[in-house]
């Protein structure tokens, strides 16, 4: 092997994202500009900074030691959804969390590795592993020596063939605040609603947005009943590779020509959701909070709900 040669002739993929400090250059196009902003508001700048050093020094570290096993390509996270994956490509995500969501739903099949790049500020559910960790990580990945973990995803299919997939959750509704109007149909009942939107969640998801739904499902029923609070969750089955999914929708207005009564179930490969749009404009369907991954939901477009035969696999 040549001096500074890799030791494979595999390919790596390292995902990485903009800090804060770098969107804030965009936006306002010098540091200088940024960091008035900033404290004009009365924020901290030199935390973004030091997030941004932390970062960039964790990405400089990464990038060293996964060139000692095969050749690096460094990929921006506005690129994922566009990018060709190959089969025996090893997936690195420097975090976070959203960020390893966002990856797996591209990179499917593929064994993925989340790396926290700030523990001291990120907890980092899907980033179980360091910098430091990442060579040896790496080299067990490729000599399939490294335990992994099926995570089952959600899929939108709609009736001219688009297909959009999430990791956690799937939005159906409008991009604005005005309510959603359609047509819900979960085997055979069916009813028109009007609502702020309808939220699909994975098992993955299950700790994210749903618990949101439910906690506030909660609260308001006991407040409205004046008893204490009763924790609502679903089944404890289900985990990341559940074959199953949960629909929630939110804020069901019922009136003469809506009801509201199938605004929470189970759906799975034998009994999706399916949903007709009734909306004329603003009407989409998005995946795991990134509003600019999304599918136009039109009038009269049908949508159909279920577990994907898609899968990730998340290095543990």
């Amino acid at each position: 092997m040549a001096a500074g040669a890799p030791e494979t002739e595999a390919k790596i993929v390292l995902v990485k994202r903009r800090t804060r400090l770098e969107e804030l250059v965009i936006r306002y196009n010098t540091i200088q500009q940024a960091q008035f902003y900033v404290e004009r508001l009365g924020a901290d700048f030199g935390d973004y900074i030091r997030e941004d050093r932390v970062y960039h020094a964790a990405l400089h570290q990464a990038t060293e030691s996964l060139s000692v096993i095969g050749r690096v390509q460094q990929v921006d996270r506005e690129h994922v959804p566009n990018f060709i994956f190959g089969e025996k490509d090893v997936v690195v995500v420097l975090g976070q969390d959203g960020l390893v969501a966002n990856t797996l739903k591209y990179a499917t099949y593929r064994p993925l590795i989340g790396v926290n790049p700030d523990p001291q500020r990120w907890d980092g559910a899907l980033l179980p592993f360091t910098v430091g960790e990442l060579q040896s990580v790496a080299r067990d990945i490729l000599r399939d020596k490294r335990p992994v973990k099926e995570v089952r995803l959600a899929q939108a299919e709609l009736n001219d063939g688009q297909v959009l997939y999430a990791v956690n959750d799937l939005f159906i509704g409008r991009r604005t605040h005005v309510s959603a109007r359609y047509e819900l149909r979960v085997n055979e009942a069916a009813e028109q609603q009007s609502s702020s939107g309808i939220i699909v969640s994975t098992g993955m998801g299950s700790t994210g947005w749903l618990r949101s739904v439910l906690a506030g499902a909660a609260g308001i029923a006991s407040g409205v009943a004046g008893q204490p609070a009763q924790a609502l969750n679903p089944d404890a089955s289900f985990g990341w590779d559940s074959p199953y999914l949960y629909f929630s929708v939110r804020e069901p207005y019922p009136s003469r020509s809506t009801s509201a009564n199938l605004v929470f179930g189970r759906i799975d490969e034998r009994s999706p959701l399916r949903i007709m749009s009734q909306m004329p404009e603003s009407g989409v369907i998005f995946s795991d909070g990134v509003e600019d991954d999304y599918l136009e939901f039109g009038s009269g477009v049908v949508a159909s709900i279920t577990v994907a035969e898609r899968r990730g696999l998340l290095a543990v």
